[in-house]
């Protein structure tokens, strides 16, 4: 398997400069502009959907009682929000088309 790369806010922007047209500063305040709606959806308690991308969704975890694997002492474990991604079939079908 080879190494992955990671795809930062600036190759979204630039993706938008050269695909769209955009002017890299219009560009890289659209970015921002969509992450921040999406956080701001987020930490107020909404999932967030993109068709034909995936779902972010919030899950409360109730408290539950975990192991130290060390010492095998039993600890609880706060409740706490997780946020997890459910990959739409969409792209489910081209991630396993890809590999």
């Amino acid at each position: 398997m080879t190494e992955a790369s990671t795809l930062t806010r600036a190759d979204l922007a630039e993706s938008l400069h050269k695909n769209i047209g955009l002017s890299r500063a219009e560009s890289s305040r659209l970015v921002e502009q969509v992450l921040h709606e999406m956080c701001t959806a987020l930490a107020g308690g909404e999932n967030v959907k993109i068709s034909g991308f995936g779902t972010f969704v919030l899950r409360d975890k109730g408290e539950r009682v975990g192991r130290n694997p060390k010492t095998g002492v039993e600890v609880p474990i706060a409740p706490r929000r997780v946020l997890t991604f459910r990959a739409s079939q969409m792209m489910r079908d081209r991630i396993v088309g890809a590999g």
